[in-house]
């Protein structure tokens, strides 16, 4: 009896999430590692160090798998396209993975699908970016079609003369220019699917982001109307569907409380997402377990949450260097916390884990948020956090 063999393309820590997995349901997981101390090359053990954009490394990483698939979306999609054709089980597809890897292809098959976009437009020059502004009305925003993360390749644009300003980015092809929505909340709705088409769904989240990257998650979303919910899923699967999408996608998303559907659609992922890492502790069937169920297609786990409520809290690198240091005080003020930990070393802004708490019977979101934050911070720092998670409530949707 032999069990299937997968292939992650890229060696970061969504790699890394995956082995346990892996492990579990008895898989052998191989990592295209990008150099030899990346995240999932320090437990999994077959993992070569290559090129993703070399075809030549990528059709020697393919043989012998069961299906190839990736913790990032950025290998060359006519790469993929000559494996498909060698015969390589690629998942998800070249066809999917383009709405993740270029915005102004997925702003317009958003559009075609009829779902909630903020107005946009693909500008070649200043004086179109000044005429997109000039016609929606300021602020505005600038994104690259391709490459931007973490609110990189992202610039707002408040007047025609700071569009103006923005002329350094034009010369490459088309911009994409949007709408800067008035939002309340950012949300996010995680779905899976297989190549025979069965589709899950986990709740709908709610995200809190600083400078641009992922630091919180509340699971579920609290005080989001059920309509809203519903309707916020069933877009997301929707587009899975429509795009033919395999694994694991994020629809990360605007809440806009009273206008339209409720909610605009902001970004997707095709791959595991940081604002699905609560589920390895809050639900059934984390995210990771079902990208590999689902790229094997098999059938899928339940997506029910385990409590109430789940806080996902993610550390970034800070002033302490000896993570493993300060274990003993973090493990020791807050058992029920989860702490998932990358293995890379410390670089001032660089996610290098997180923690997960889930709820006790009858306690608070800010109770949860405060015990996460206490742990991230003392792994982060070295100390106590200076000041409680609450100070920035989830009420009112401050956050």
């Amino acid at each position: 009896m032999t069990f299937p063999v997968i292939g992650v393309v890229g060696g970061g820590q969504l790699a890394r999430m995956m082995a346990p997995e892996a492990l579990n349901l008895g898989f052998e997981l191989r990592i295209l590692a990008e150099g030899p101390d990346v995240s999932a090359a320090r437990c999994v053990a077959d993992a070569p160090v290559g090129d993703y954009k070399d075809l030549a490394t990528l059709r020697e990483f393919a043989r012998g798998l069961d299906v190839l698939t990736f913790d990032h979306e950025h290998v060359p999609n006519e790469h993929l396209q000559t494996l498909i054709s060698e015969g390589v089980n690629v998942q998800p597809r070249p066809a999917a993975l383009i709405h993740a890897q270029d915005k102004l292809v997925m702003r317009a098959a958003i559009a075609e699908l009829g779902l909630p976009n903020p107005a946009w437009a693909a500008v070649e020059t200043v004086e179109e970016l000044v005429a997109f502004g000039e016609r929606i009305g300021w602020p505005i925003v600038l994104k690259t079609p391709r490459g931007g993360y973490d609110g990189k390749g992202v610039r707002m644009l408040d007047s025609a003369d700071e569009a103006r300003a923005a002329a350094d980015w034009f010369g490459n092809g088309a911009l994409l220019a949007e709408d800067k929505v008035a939002f309340t909340r950012e949300l996010s709705a995680l779905v899976a699917r297989t190549p025979g088409g069965e589709e899950k769904g986990w709740d709908v989240v709610h995200t809190i982001q600083v400078d641009g990257v992922c630091d919180e998650v509340i699971a579920p979303a609290k005080d989001l109307p059920e309509d809203v919910a519903r309707a916020a899923k069933d877009a997301a699967l929707k587009i899975a569907d429509a795009f033919g999408v395999t694994g694991v996608m994020a629809a990360e998303l605007f809440e806009t409380p009273g206008i339209g559907a409720g909610f605009v659609i902001n970004e997707l992922a095709m791959r595991p997402h940081n604002t699905g890492h609560w589920t390895m502790n809050g639900s059934i069937t984390s995210q990771f377990e079902q990208h590999l169920r689902a790229v094997l297609d098999l059938p899928l786990g339940a997506t029910d949450a385990l409590a109430e409520t789940t806080v996902m809290k993610n550390y970034l690198g800070g002033a302490n260097q000896d993570l493993f240091t300060a274990f003993n005080a973090a493990l020791a003020a807050e058992p029920r916390v989860k702490v998932h930990a990358y293995g890379k070393s410390v670089r001032p802004g660089r996610k290098i884990g997180h923690v997960n708490v889930v709820s006790e019977p009858g306690e608070s979101v800010d109770s949860l948020r405060d015990r996460a934050n206490a742990v991230a911070s003392l792994i982060r720092d070295g100390v106590p956090s200076a000041a409680p998670a609450t100070a920035t409530s989830v009420e009112g949707h401050t956050s």
